[in-house]
């Protein structure tokens, strides 16, 4: 068993499929993962299992590996609790946390704002811009920054979860600058796509930060560094504090129009 943890995780589902269909059982995934050099112990490790799910999981694997014969699971590699699973942040952890919050509250606009789109309108033009606005001056330049600037780095950067963070952060991007070509064209079909393209790489992005890569990075961190993250995330608020306040008040404002739109339907 021991062999196969310290193996590659796209090499161990190339081998034995099943495997693959056990991680996504499970949550994990592995299998459309884009950069995959992940050893299998690390997978393990990084999802946040209690003692009793890691155990299962790898009991399912292991009768995949060796099927017909008994094999003893390796001893947990960390402490912790066999209950359910409970994330607590640590307070700098916390504040990334509520920005995706504010985040998710834009994206779950995106479907209606796709649907509504008029291309030959100028106020739907704007309010596309002011989209994207919020996208790259909140969400990236704000939010994305303290991760990729401060955060990542406390950590090895070929890690294989901060690496596919980094290319959902540059799909994010590709997705944004699709977009404003589609609307200098005034391309519906294709400011739609760029939108929704947008909102399905964000939904999962953050889904996987908040219940993987926060809490498995939280585990590893010193008091210090959670101290002096804290402090450095402060300073960031502090210089954006002016566009925060923008950003949070577009925001309420474009919830506001389409709880509107739908109330009037």
């Amino acid at each position: 068993m021991e062999r196969y943890l310290r193996t590659p995780i796209k090499e161990v589902i190339g081998r034995f499929p099943d495997v693959g269909r056990i991680l996504d059982a499970a949550g994990i995934g592995c299998v459309p993962c884009s950069v995959g050099t992940c050893l299998l112990s690390d997978v393990v490790e990084i999802h946040n299992l209690s003692g009793d799910e890691e155990r299962e999981l790898l009991g399912r694997i292991a009768a995949v590996l060796y099927p017909g014969q008994v094999v003893p699971l390796p001893e947990r590699r960390r402490s912790g609790p066999a209950g359910p699973r409970r994330i607590a942040y640590s307070p700098p952890m916390k504040r990334l946390v509520d920005e995706h919050k504010r985040i998710m509250r834009f994206v779950a606009l995106i479907p209606a704002i796709a649907r509504t789109f008029d291309a030959a309108s100028e106020e739907h033009r704007q309010m596309i811009l002011r989209g994207v606005d919020f996208i790259r001056s909140y969400a990236d330049r704000f939010h994305h920054a303290k991760e990729e600037d401060i955060l990542f780095g406390y950590f090895d950067p070929n890690l294989d979860i901060l690496m596919a963070m980094h290319e959902d952060h540059r799909k994010g991007r590709d997705h944004v600058k699709n977009l404003l070509d589609a609307l200098d064209r005034r391309d519906k079909k294709g400011v739609a796509a760029s939108l929704g393209g947008y909102a399905a790489v964000l939904t999962e992005h953050i889904k996987k930060e908040d219940e993987i890569l926060y809490p498995w990075m939280d585990r590893n961190l010193s008091t210090r560094q959670v101290g002096e993250m804290f402090e450095r995330f402060r300073e960031v608020d502090e210089k954006f504090e002016e566009a925060r306040r923008k950003h949070e008040e577009f925001l309420d404002g474009i919830e506001g129009k389409f709880k509107t739109v739908e109330v009037t339907k």
